[in-house]
């Protein structure tokens, strides 16, 4: 057993390779993408297919697209669709006092391993969690699971939007574990749901019925 154990850990030391390399991509598209995509292309070229595939339909696009169209893109997506909402505790709590306690326990997650956020920067940004992930990659797997019904309707949004991001968030996906039945259960409602306290004025989620799997249940 203690072999089997060890073999599988050999096998998953790319995953902070790999949510480092996605941490770069969620980042607001500024003037160091061009050297953030070529650390993620070069990075892809050891991770597993089902991760790499995505990102790299994600730097092809990135590399062809106009810099400034690009920017464009992001703000629209994320800053102006609440459905594809990056923070990831939003989609559990909406903009409850349970958000902001929520918030905390994602500092003092973060502090107690020694991790500093800058001070523009907000805990549950996906970004930041897969850069703490590549940092502490035990802790930080518990918290993308943590999260993961919030990450899985952010990735349904993009994909349904036809948002280049999609590819990274399906990465994102296809390091984490196939959704077992209390995770689609929860994605499920919220879907149906939408976060507390925000459903007014919201664009409306993608119907649980149409709920897909997971690019793929871990990469081999």
């Amino acid at each position: 057993m203690k072999r089997k154990t060890t073999r599988t850990a050999r096998a998953e030391l790319w995953r902070p390779f790999a949510w480092q390399a996605q941490s770069l991509l969620l980042a607001y598209p500024d003037d160091q993408l061009p050297s953030r995509r070529a650390l993620a292309a070069r990075a892809a070229d050891a991770l597993p297919g089902p991760v790499a595939r995505p990102l790299l339909r994600f730097t092809a696009h990135a590399e062809q697209t106009a810099p400034a169209d690009l920017a464009a893109a992001y703000v629209a997506t994320f800053d102006h669709r609440k459905r594809c909402c990056p923070y990831l505790t939003y989609y559990g709590h909406g903009d409850t006092r349970k958000r902001g306690i929520a918030l905390l326990s994602l500092k003092q997650t973060y502090a107690a391993a020694g991790w500093r956020l800058a001070d523009d920067e907000l805990p549950d940004h996906l970004a930041v969690v897969l850069e703490f992930a590549a940092a502490d990659p035990a802790a930080g797997a518990r918290l993308l699971t943590e999260h993961r019904a919030g990450l899985e309707l952010l990735r349904l949004a993009l994909n349904d939007d036809g948002s280049p991001w999609a590819h990274v968030l399906d990465s994102v996906s296809a390091t984490l574990p196939a959704l077992a039945g209390d995770d689609r259960e929860a994605v499920m409602r919220l879907a149906a749901q939408g976060p507390p306290e925000e459903q007014v004025g919201l664009d409306p989620y993608a119907s649980p019925v149409f709920l897909p799997d997971p690019v793929v249940g871990g990469p081999r």
